[in-house]
């Protein structure tokens, strides 16, 4: 199974989000010989018909949240074949995680920039974790046709971004590939590139062979000895019903065979004898059944129990365990707990504590960058993230999978530092139009943003700001709403610094469901100068229940379920004339971004509600002027 060392290569492709890496690996599959076109076409999906992007959330939302595995048989012009091991990683900045885990697989990596927007915040971070590794990158200049692409700029940035993350000369020496990945060429220059994009490839001259070429000459061969003692870490974990765990990583010396007793050595020191029960290789999107794996080779392991991200499989005796895989601590948490609402239990299938428990307990076995946590009640757990999309994309798989439960405001993490309290600061990047700077910085700037840097680009400008993660809950929807959905918005995790001031809080209200029964219009059309309705006619609400955003700062409860009175009057056609205003989407990650610390989000297989924490009224004015009297007494 395994190609010889020499003609092995193992390389990440990390980019910032959006970036088109995945984009690139599809077209590499399509320009690799192994595979007919009519065969990768069927695999494609997802709003941008992308093939590596298989799970149903990444072809909903187009990013990748799950690093993935291929094998490509690439012939040189001197007819020479080379097994390239490409691993794709996600852009986003919260699931960095990934990234930090898979970038032990490589030996090199393609980093890909956009030809017009250049390096951005998550570009630092993945190629900062390259660098750290050991990783010598090869940069591709992607999207070259673009009308906006700056060119030989780009490459400028590049390197700045090297020195300031103190890489070595050796890599700052990078070649550059120049192309466009969803059209599938790419060229040695950016002269070259711009002639291409002119002439719109007519001829199809030009593919995605210097691309090949790129890696064959630039990534080193797999590092490793056959002949030396067995040692095999685990990097990532699949989970299969038949055949239990699954454990993919990479074979760094010696050779794994089928049915071989070895040592499992866990992270935390422990070790057990265990026996590898099958093999798995990498063929181009597939895992094919191998007796043996030699190293430097990709491969996953089935049958070991156990078995562990950052376990080492080594020989019986002289058993050695290799480093195991370090990850970024988590910058977000949130309460998960039992939904206690009065619709609990009508969608979901697993309702109990013990099952959101267990739920989470698998979920932070393989998503190393999350952390699980008992709660203050019994009922309550403290889940910590990279972000609010991290743990988003963790609610909805599982609102996906049954499950019912109600999560609390996120929190960032913070830390204890020579007696100070230290908080996450972001490093925030905005691209908009000139005419909506000013309210762009206005925003950022009341949640205790600081710009560092501003440059005119393109039509617009290029604005960074430091920023505490604290201060970007909630951000992204009001820069969207303050620059008529143009700002594009990027942000990664910078470092820890001392606590700054205090962040405003949600300007409105909210309107509070008074009653338990079905909204109607006639109760819509009463309370539309009240504020915007989250609600429509004919949903079912409940006491307690958050229905609406009020016009005022102050809550305000009110009766949603009010019918219209019968009378003997004839008004047959007044129903017909009113018009309600639409109300207002409220997909989870906005509903997550918008409650305070008095709220919950419920969340269902069926529905994600917003609602108070004491669903009584009475019980919430008593709560509240309980607060009042201990902030006096602080005051006094």
């Amino acid at each position: 199974m395994s190609a010889p060392t020499s003609s092995l290569r193992n390389v990440a492709i990390i980019a910032h989000v959006d970036h088109g890496k995945t984009t690139l690996v599809d077209q590499l599959l399509y320009q690799s010989g192994m595979f007919r076109s009519e065969q990768l076409d069927k695999l494609a999906g997802g709003q941008h018909g992308l093939i590596m992007d298989s799970n149903d959330l990444e072809r909903e939302r187009g990013i990748t949240i799950l690093s993935k595995q291929c094998a490509i048989t690439y012939a040189a012009p001197s007819g020479e074949k080379y097994r390239i091991n490409i691993v794709d990683t996600p852009g986003h900045a919260d699931f960095g995680g990934e990234v930090e885990r898979v970038l032990r697989l490589a030996d090199g990596c393609l980093l890909l920039v956009d030809a017009a927007e250049g390096p951005m915040p998550q570009t630092k971070f993945v190629l900062g974790k390259a660098i750290d590794q050991g990783l010598r990158p090869v940069v591709v200049v992607n999207k070259c046709d673009r009308p906006d692409a700056r060119g030989e700029a780009i490459i400028d940035e590049v390197f700045d971004l090297l020195v300031e993350l103190g890489a070595d000369d050796h890599a700052l020496e990078f070649p550059v590939v120049w192309g466009s990945g969803r059209n599938g060429w790419a060229a040695g220059s950016w002269e070259e590139a711009k002639a291409v994009v002119e002439s719109g490839n007519a001829d199809g001259a030009h593919t995605l062979r210097p691309v090949f070429e790129a890696i064959v000459d630039h990534v080193p061969p797999a590092r490793g000895e056959a002949s030396a003692p067995l040692q095999f870490l685990v990097t990532t974990l699949a989970y299969s019903e038949y055949v239990g765990r699954v454990g993919i990583g990479r074979v760094f010396n010696g050779t794994l065979r089928r049915g071989q007793q070895v040592m499992r050595l866990d992270r935390n020191g422990g070790s057990s004898r265990v026996k590898v029960g099958k093999l798995e290789g990498f063929e181009g999107l597939s895992r094919v059944e191998v007796e043996d794996v030699s190293a430097g080779d990709l491969c996953a392991v089935i049958g070991v129990e156990g078995i562990d991200i950052g376990d080492t499989l080594a020989d019986t005796e002289g058993a050695e365990a290799l480093p195991p895989v370090a990850v970024d601590e988590p910058t977000l948490s949130m309460v998960f707990r039992v939904n206690d609402s009065p619709m609990a239990g009508r969608e979901g299938k697993f309702v109990t504590s013990r099952q959101i428990r267990d739920r989470l307990e698998r979920e932070a076995e393989h998503n190393v960058a999350l952390r699980v946590t008992a709660g203050g009640a019994g009922d309550e757990f403290v889940v910590a993230g990279r972000g609010l999309l991290h743990l988003g994309v963790l609610l909805e798989e599982m609102r996906r999978g049954g499950y019912e439960l109600a999560v609390g405001k996120p929190h960032v993490v913070e830390k204890d530092i020579d007696g100070l309290t230290h908080e996450p600061i972001e490093r925030l990047v905005i691209d908009a139009p000139e005419e909506f700077v000013g309210p762009v910085m206005e925003l950022v700037g009341a949640r205790q943003g600081q710009m560092v840097h501003m440059e005119p680009r393109g039509e617009g400008s290029h604005v960074v700001f430091e920023i505490p993660s604290r201060g970007l809950i909630g951000l992204r929807s009001r820069l969207m709403t303050a620059t008529a959905g143009e700002a594009i918005v990027a942000h990664a995790f910078e470092r820890f610094a001392p606590k700054s001031g205090e962040i405003e809080h949600r300007q409105a209200g909210v309107l509070i469901s008074l009653e338990t029964g079905q909204v109607t219009a006639h109760a819509l059309e009463n309370l539309a100068d009240r504020g915007v309705m989250f609600v429509s006619p004919g949903e079912q609400v409940y006491a307690g229940q958050v229905v609406g955003e009020h016009n005022r700062d102050n809550d305000l409860t009110v009766n949603v379920c009010r019918a219209k009175q019968l009378s003997n009057v004839r008004e047959s056609t007044k129903e017909a004339t009113v018009k309600l205003k639409a109300a207002r989407p409220m997909p989870l990650e906005r509903c997550l971004e918008y409650i305070e610390d008095d709220e919950l989000v419920e969340i269902t297989p069926g529905a994600v509600r917003l609602r108070k924490r004491l669903l009584n009224e009475s019980e919430r004015r008593r709560a509240e002027r309980a607060k009042k009297d201990r902030d006096t007494a602080i005051v006094r």
